[in-house]
Order: structure tokens, then C-alpha cells, then sequence
């Protein structure tokens, strides 16, 4: 009861304290910092204590907003992703005064604190509101606000062009919100939201809240807007887009899979987009040649697996509350957990990168490893952790994941033949990322460097390295101690199913915390070895073996295209790249040329055709309006005449 009572103070102290800091956002970036900083500790202590103990707070007011009583809830759910909201949110917002500081950009860094601020205060009312009415409007809220985060350097035109994709997607999938809570709201008689799932008639609202939340969390082929977003936007909003704000979408499809009830066929559809999210968000990424770019497709992989964890969780309520389901789904929310902080460290390392370099393009860069230790060591723990590579937190919640497939494939019954498939593309897809991360960490950051900007780079200061050693040690502690985390997950999967309430952790959880720190203990005793070995050897450096080449130059080094370029032919089907190469005309050419682009191809090869056949039939109907009485009333008469003769025709003998 205690608790309780203490949870309301905390989580109303936490939303005054981002209130307030709207007022500092504009002349005052110390203080601004400071209220943030505060109202995301109290907001994360809120979050661990209802994660710790099991408690839920809930709170209904007397008075209305926008004609209905507020009505808060914070349980294991809501706390589990507003913990997460805390931690990324936290690291992005002391990384900003240091990225995007107010002495380079004394317009854009004030606005910038502004709509940041606005950002976490509609996230943490979407999170905590229990009334579809004002979901909607913190919904509408943090689309707008980061619309004008995205936005901040709006004088590129591409940047704008983002800012629009962004807008333009969001609002789509707003409209698809705006009819499932109508429609909810029309045939239970109130916005109220909680458990409703004895309601069998409102399972087909599942189809509406699976698109327009489905939009927002960037999943295969509802992710348009997203490459193109996180790649303009500062990388402190990057690393917010990626991960939070993508895990609202994550957020809503969870939620109310728990509290509706949903058809037959919801589970095989999540599973299924799931797949596809995973499988060719990698092959996108493998394709690209900007690092932020790069990024963002990985992050539509990540929210495949997190789909396939869910997917099979809906699966396993058909399968009568199948055991597999349960580990299914704690990796996918412990995997909403784990990509929020390997994603952020990365866009935090990219942002880095082009803060020191001034380029995003992996084929400009080279060698940043001796002039950044920092970030690259950071980065490529990252790295590490998203290919879900042993002892860090990616592999412990694809392994999870992995689990659930593997003991569904022994059930029997048809979920044996979507399982088989699903664990063999998942781990083709871990595999793909690997190859995608070695071909970054390699042209980034070894060889030598392709351009005047990378010879003269220089690491991170302080406030830009401190938050994603803050991120890096997390990763760290959830791959070491995952036993630790089991329970604030269990609680989470308690109150999306009640009956699985209580889940025990797995046996191999602890052993998997033993394995992996028996393997840190290994990899820092052998590091430790050989560092000590070189000094006393005293080895020196010198070039590897030329291949007969007296004069090497940066041109020989493998560029982000050639590296990768016989594992995206196999995908040519749907990557469709374009090639523009200038052949050599003779035995020792004065020039030749390459270069290879992989297009959006569901944004240009089906969004853009579409809306081009829109816009001409728009602009083909408004030149029905001349402004003429007599062109109206004609109308009219066609119009009536038309009716008629369709009455008419419909009449019997």
C-alpha cells in the first residue's frame, strides 16, 4: 500500500517536471537539462517499483478534459516501455547539449529543447492514459512533435521531404486509430479502456489498430517514412526515433492484443509480417551506402523479431495457452527493451561520426578507429549486441525467441509448420546482420581513411560519449545478469495473459548468465594477455603485403557497395538496384565509374505511382469547379438523372 501511494507523487512530479521544462527550453539549457533529467528519474523509479513489486497504480479524476474524466493506469506494460522512455530518453537529452549546441545552431537548438520536451510529455500521457479520447491526443501530440524534431535542419530539402513522408505516414495511421476507438467507443458506450476481451464482437477492430500501430512501429511494408527520417534527423532524435518512439507502435499492438480479444487469424499475420520485417529490413540494410540509412533498416529487422515473438504469442492463446508462447513473447518484450538501447548506442556512434566527419557516407570514411577509440569500442559493442552475438543483450532475447519456435515446433500441430520456417529466417536474418555490421565496423572505422574529413577527425567529448557508455553498459548487464531482469518481463507477460502469470524463469536463463559471464571473464583475460605480450615484445607497425602494389591508395579499399555486393544480388528481386558505371575505354583508361543505388521500392515502386494516379484524378475533378451556377445546377441535374435511372433499373416488373 505504501508503494501505492507513492507511485502517484512520483509519476505527477515526473510529468510537472517535463512541463516545466518547456518554459526553460528556450534560454535556459542548463535548467531545462536538469528538470528533464529529474522527471525521467522519478518516472523510471515509478517504473521499477511497479516492474519490482507487481503493484498497479491507477488514478481517475474528478474533473473532465475535452468532455471526459481522466483516467491514469500504470501497470507492468505501460511501466516496462515508460522505463525505457526514461533510459533513452535520459542519454538523448544530456547528448544533445553537446551535439547540437546552441553556438552552431542558435535558432534550431532552442526549438529543438522545445518539441523535445513536448515529445516526452505527450509519450508519458499515451503511455499512463487509460481513455481512448485522450490517447488519441497524446498520440497526435508526439506525431507532431517529432515531426518538428525530425524537421530541426529544415533548410535541406531532403530533410523537408522526410519531415513530409514522416507526416503524411503518421496521419494515415491516425486516421486508422481514429475509427478503432470510435468504433470501440461506439459499441461498448464509453472511451473507458481496460480487459475487454469477453466482447468476441470487437475482434475485427484488431485489423485497424494492426495498421495504424503498425504504421507507426515501421514494419514491413508500412515502413516508407522511416529510412528517410532517421537518416535527416539530428542523431539524439534518431536515437529516439529508433528507440522509443518506434516501440509506441510496439506499445499498442501489445496492449490491446491483451485487452481485446482478436481473430483467429491475428497471430499468423503478426508472425508472417514479423518474417518478412526481419528478412528484408536486413537485405535493405546490406544494401545501403549511408550510416544512418543503414541504421534505420535494421531497425524494421529488429521490429520483425519483435513481431514474430507476438505473432506466436496470439498463436499460442488458439493453441491453448500454449507454454512456447509465453517464452515467444518475453523475447519479444525483453527484445523491445534490448533494441531501445543497442539502436540508440549505434545512432549515438553514427551521430559521433558525422559530428567529427561531416558525412554520412560509409564510402567517405576510413580508418576512425585511431582517431576515435571511443566511439568506434562503443560502436562496435553496439554492433555486437544488435547481430545478437554472445554475451550481450541482443542474443539473449532473440535466444528467448528462439526457444518459443523451438519447443512450438514440437507441439504437433500447425504451428510446427510456421515455426520450422519462421527459426530458420530468423536465424538467416541474425546471420545477414553480422555480415552488415562487419561490412560497417570495416569501411567505417579500419582500413584507411577515404577522405581529408576522416584523416582529421577527432572523438567525442564528454557529453556525447557519456551517454552511450551509460547505453553500452546496459547492453553489458542484460547479457550477464538476464536472470535479473526475468522477473520485471514474467510480470509484463502476467498481465498481457492473466493465466501466465507467474511464469517461472527458464532453466537455461541462469545457465545462459553463467555461460556469458564466463565468457567476458575469458575474452577481458585474453585481451588483458595479449596487450600485456605486445608491450613486452615490443612489436612495431608496418604495412601488410602490398600484392605488388609499391604505391597503395584508399581507391584500393573495399567501399560499403563492393563489400556487400554478392549478398544483396540475392536479393536484386526486391532491392532492384540501380547501376550508373562508366566502362574503361581502353587498356590504361583515364577514367571509369561505378556507383550502385538501392531505391525504397515500396515507396517508389507502389506509394509513389499510386499517389501520382491520386493526384491526377484531384487535379482532374477541380477543374469541375468553375465557380459557374449554370456549371453546378448542370451537375446537379446529371447527378439526379443518373439516380433516377438507377431506381428505375432496379425496380421488377
Amino acid at each position: 500500500m505504501l508503494f501505492v501511494m507513492s507511485l502517484g507523487p512520483l509519476l505527477f512530479a515526473a510529468v510537472f517536471g517535463q512541463l516545466a521544462s518547456l518554459l526553460a527550453s528556450r534560454r535556459m539549457p542548463k535548467l531545462w537539462l536538469t528538470l528533464t533529467l529529474a522527471g525521467f528519474a522519478l518516472a523510471l523509479t515509478a517504473a521499477v517499483l511497479v516492474l519490482a513489486t507487481g503493484i498497479e497504480w491507477e488514478w481517475r479524476s474528478a474533473f473532465p478534459l475535452c468532455g471526459e474524466p481522466l483516467h491514469l493506469r500504470l501497470d507492468a506494460i505501460s511501466a516496462l516501455f515508460l522505463a525505457l522512455l526514461a533510459v533513452v530518453g535520459g542519454a538523448g537529452s544530456v547528448y544533445a547539449g553537446g551535439y547540437w549546441p546552441d553556438r552552431v545552431h542558435p535558432l534550431s537548438a532552442p526549438a529543438g529543447r522545445l518539441w523535445w520536451s513536448v515529445l516526452v510529455f505527450s509519450l508519458f500521457v499515451t503511455l499512463l492514459s487509460s481513455n481512448g479520447l485522450h490517447f488519441l491526443i497524446g498520440w497526435e501530440l508526439f506525431t507532431l512533435s517529432a515531426y518538428y524534431l525530425i524537421t530541426l535542419d529544415r533548410q535541406r530539402v531532403e530533410v523537408r521531404s522526410a519531415g513530409w513522408l514522416y507526416l503524411g505516414a503518421s496521419h494515415v495511421g491516425m486516421v486508422c486509430l481514429f475509427a478503432f476507438f470510435a468504433a470501440l467507443a461506439s459499441q461498448t458506450g464509453s472511451w473507458e479502456l481496460g480487459p475487454m476481451c469477453e466482447h468476441a464482437k470487437l475482434a475485427p477492430l484488431f485489423w485497424l489498430a494492426l495498421v495504424g500501430f503498425g504504421l507507426k512501429s515501421g514494419m514491413f511494408p508500412l515502413h516508407v517514412w522511416l529510412p528517410s527520417a532517421h537518416a535527416n534527423a539530428p542523431s539524439h532524435v534518431s536515437a529516439m526515433l529508433s528507440g522509443m518512439t518506434l516501440k509506441m507502435g510496439i506499445y499498442g499492438l501489445v496492449r490491446f492484443s491483451g485487452w481485446l480479444p482478436v481473430p483467429v487469424a491475428a497471430g499468423w499475420t503478426v508472425a508472417s509480417l514479423g518474417v518478412a520485417s526481419a528478412v528484408l529490413g536486413v537485405a535493405f540494410a546490406l544494401g545501403q551506402h549511408d550510416l544512418k540509412r543503414l541504421l534505420a533498416y535494421h531497425s524494421v529487422e529488429n521490429i520483425g523479431i519483435i513481431l514474430v515473438g507476438l505473432g506466436f504469442a496470439l498463436v499460442a492463446l488458439t493453441h491453448g495457452d500454449a507454454a512456447w508462447g509465453r517464452l515467444a513473447l518475453a523475447g519479444a518484450l525483453l527484445h523491445v527493451w534490448n533494441h531501445g538501447l543497442f539502436k540508440s548506442l549505434l545512432f549515438l556512434g553514427a551521430g559521433s561520426v558525422l559530428h567529427a566527419t561531416g558525412t554520412r557516407e560509409m564510402s567517405r570514411l576510413g580508418g576512425l578507429w585511431r582517431a576515435m577509440p571511443w566511439t568506434a569500442g562503443l560502436f562496435a559493442l553496439g554492433a555486437a549486441a544488435i547481430s545478437g552475438l554472445p554475451p550481450l543483450n541482443g542474443f539473449v532475447s532473440e535466444w528467448l525467441v528462439f526457444l518459443g519456435l523451438f519447443d512450438a515446433t514440437v507441439s504437433h500441430g500447425t504451428a510446427t509448420w510456421t515455426a520450422v520456417p519462421a527459426a530458420i529466417l530468423l536465424g538467416v536474418t541474425g546471420a545477414l546482420a553480422l555480415a552488415c555490421f562487419v561490412k560497417v565496423c570495416g569501411v567505417v572505422f579500419l582500413g584507411a581513411p577515404r577522405s581529408d574529413a576522416a584523416a582529421h577527425a577527432h572523438d567525442s567529448g564528454p557529453s556525447l560519449r557519456g551517454p552511450m557508455l551509460l547505453l553500452a553498459a546496459a547492453c553489458v548487464a542484460i547479457g550477464l545478469a538476464p536472470v535479473l531482469f526475468w522477473p520485471a518481463i514474467a510480470r509484463a507477460v502476467g498481465e498481457w495473459k492473466p493465466a501466465w502469470q507467474g511464469t517461472d524463469a527458464p532453466a537455461p536463463l541462469l545457465t545462459l548468465g553463467w555461460v556469458h559471464l564466463a565468457l567476458a571473464a575469458l575474452a577481458t583475460a585474453a585481451a588483458v594477455w595479449l596487450w600485456r605480450k605486445a608491450q613486452r615484445s615490443g612489436f612495431r607497425r608496418a604495412l601488410t603485403w602490398d600484392c605488388g602494389y609499391a604505391a597503395p591508395t584508399t581507391r584500393m579499399q573495399y567501399t560499403a557497395g563492393s563489400f556487400a555486393g554478392i549478398i544483396t544480388e540475392w536479393f536484386a528481386w526486391i532491392l532492384r538496384p540501380s547501376r550508373h558505371e562508366q566502362r574503361p575505354d581502353e587498356l590504361f583508361s583515364a577514367s571509369a565509374s561505378f556507383e550502385e543505388h538501392t531505391p525504397e521500392t515500396v515507396l517508389e515502386h507502389l506509394v509513389q505511382p499510386v499517389g501520382t494516379v491520386v493526384m491526377r484524378v484531384s487535379t482532374a475533378v477541380r477543374r469541375l469547379q468553375q465557380g459557374k451556377l449554370q456549371a453546378y445546377l448542370l451537375y446537379l441535374l446529371v447527378g439526379v438523372a443518373g439516380l433516377a435511372a438507377l431506381v428505375m433499373s432496379g425496380d421488377g416488373p
